[in-house]
């Protein structure tokens, strides 16, 4: 049977390198496997997951509304007070003038790319963008242009041929990329690619799940943090990341978002988000305007982790956000080994990505920083990263490393 790319390698991974078991309480030091291990891979930026005002608010609100309500879509009766304030003040917060909630990220952007585009509208696309906009683009069946991962001469090369087309069919141009991307860290060009609306017309979008909430004076993304906002015509970002929740939204003008409202179908064929995790994530924004210090904490965690590796002389390439990818080189099989020992003999859990992700000879090591580790957390990691880097160099995973089994 072919199990495809990543299902190849079930028989020997599953449970260990994939789909692995984290247990305890959501924090830098977790179970695995029954030993605690200090986690790097937690989408949880600002440490709200288990903050006691968090916990609180979740609690209250599974206890007043309970999972069901409100019952249906939110077009059908599924919409509430609740609901329409958590878009409000979203509204706010990222200085868009409406909002709308959406279920998930994944299935929300790929509906509202679905809805947004007609095949008579082009697009073009940084490379590197995220498996549910290339999803998304997949439904498209228009023309769409790609550019090497923020390559904006590129990208206005791509415009010009994306300008063409759009002339021929009487369509619209969308430009699609990230706040932030999530495997290699650095930011989009969002002002590089804004400049060109001097030039060419298009929309913008924006998917900036990585930057909400740790970029930006504010915390509103990488849209303020490159003083771009007012630009980014169609703002997207998940609950999943800095909010350690689930869930996402779109801000845009008042107008796109009312044509969004009746035409995603994600929403409009699905039930309304559940009412405890509105209320949850009500608590969660507040906490988010409110308190500068988790944010702070994160860039503190952020700063000594990526400073350390690099005095170690690791390679961090570009990163410009607490995402930290470490790369080096070796096997498949050399990375397997590696990961293993660090998880076995030093307690540290991170994930590892190889090719196809990366380029061959190349693996990477993610590290997610977040507000809840300590200076401490990161000094042990630095050095079992460098005892482990210096094995690397010696040959160890080739000739002396011993598999555990898994």
């Amino acid at each position: 049977m072919n199990r495809g790319p990543l299902g190849k390698h079930s028989q020997v991974a599953h449970g260990y390198y994939t789909f692995p078991k984290l247990e305890g309480e959501i924090g830098p030091w977790m179970t695995f496997r029954g030993k605690k291990v200090l986690n790097w891979s937690l989408n949880n930026y600002l440490g709200l997951a288990n903050h006691p005002e968090v916990r609180k608010a979740d609690e209250e609100g599974a206890r007043d509304w309970g999972l069901a309500y409100p019952m249906g879509a939110r077009m059908m009766s599924g919409n509430s007070n609740l609901h329409e304030k958590l878009e409000e003040e979203l509204s706010q917060f990222v200085k868009k003038e409406d909002t709308i909630l959406l279920n998930y990220g994944y299935q929300g952007i790929m509906s509202a790319i679905d809805a947004l585009l007609d095949r008579k509208d082009v697009v073009v696309y940084d490379s590197e963008c995220h498996a549910c906009i290339v999803d998304g683009l997949r439904m498209h069946m228009g023309k769409r242009f790609v550019f090497p991962h923020n390559d904006i001469e590129n990208c206005e090369k791509q415009l010009e041929h994306a300008t063409k087309v759009a002339k021929e069919t009487g369509g619209a141009i969308l430009v699609i990329t990230e706040g932030v991307f999530g495997m290699s860290g650095d930011q989009g060009d969002l002002k590089g690619i804004v400049a060109l609306k001097e030039k060419f017309q298009f929309r913008l979008m924006v998917d900036d799940a990585h930057g909400f909430g740790t970029l930006g004076e504010t915390g509103a993304g990488a849209g303020e943090a490159q003083g771009v906002m007012d630009e980014i015509d169609i703002y997207f970002s998940t609950f999943a990341k800095s909010m350690a929740c689930i869930g996402a939204f779109i801000s845009a003008k008042e107008n796109v978002i009312e044509y969004l409202r009746y035409n995603v179908r994600s929403q409009i064929f699905a039930k309304s988000l559940p009412m405890p995790l509105v209320v949850g994530l009500l608590k969660r924004l507040e906490l988010l305007r409110e308190k500068p210090e988790l944010k702070n904490k994160l860039w503190e965690i952020t700063n000594a982790l990526q400073a350390g590796l690099k005095e170690k002389g690791f390679n961090i390439g570009n990163t410009s956000s607490p995402v930290t990818p470490v790369f080096l080189q070796g096997t498949e099989t050399t990375a397997i080994r590696m990961i293993m020992d660090l998880r076995e003999n030093y307690g540290i859990f991170c994930s590892i990505v190889v090719y196809p992700v990366v380029p061959k000879g190349v693996m990477m090591l993610r590290l997610i920083p977040t507000a809840s580790h300590s200076l401490e957390d990161v000094k042990v990691t630095i050095d079992a990263f460098a005892e482990v880097a210096q094995k690397l160099q010696e040959g160890y995973y080739e000739h002396k490393f011993t598999d555990i089994s898994v």
